[in-house]
């Protein structure tokens, strides 16, 4: 009798082997717990300021500190309206951070808002 050969899944752990492929690029999580990082500058209220700023659990909090996790949805929008460096990384990971002045920030800041308002609105 042969032995079985084939696509398997692996017995331990939570990410499948293609996903550990990284193509020499950060991931989106390790980038935004890097900004999240730099922005509170490792204060022992970090945690604390992240629920405060999006209304997150402490345990979220904590996994997009560490880069485990990322914001998504209405969580990245409240943590783009409350955190500079955020947002410029987000813009960054999307191609739209060349040339952002101070004025385009407030511009687009205005946007985040009208936006947030939206969401709100229908949900």
């Amino acid at each position: 009798m042969s032995a079985k050969m084939g696509n398997e899944f692996p017995k331990m752990g939570s990410e499948l082997p293609i996903s550990a492929v990284n193509n020499g690029q950060a991931s989106y999580e390790s980038l935004i717990g890097a900004a999240i990082r730099r922005e509170l500058r490792g204060s022992h209220r970090s945690i604390k300021t992240l629920m405060r700023w999006t209304g997150a659990s402490a345990r979220t909090a904590k996994n997009w500190l560490s880069g485990a996790a990322g914001p998504s949805g209405a969580h990245l929008v409240e943590l783009m309206k409350s955190s500079d460096l955020v947002f410029e990384t987000v813009l960054r990971m999307a191609g739209r951070g060349q040339g952002f002045t101070g004025s385009r920030m407030a511009e687009a800041r205005e946007l985040l808002r009208r936006a947030d308002a939206l969401f709100d609105d229908n949900h």
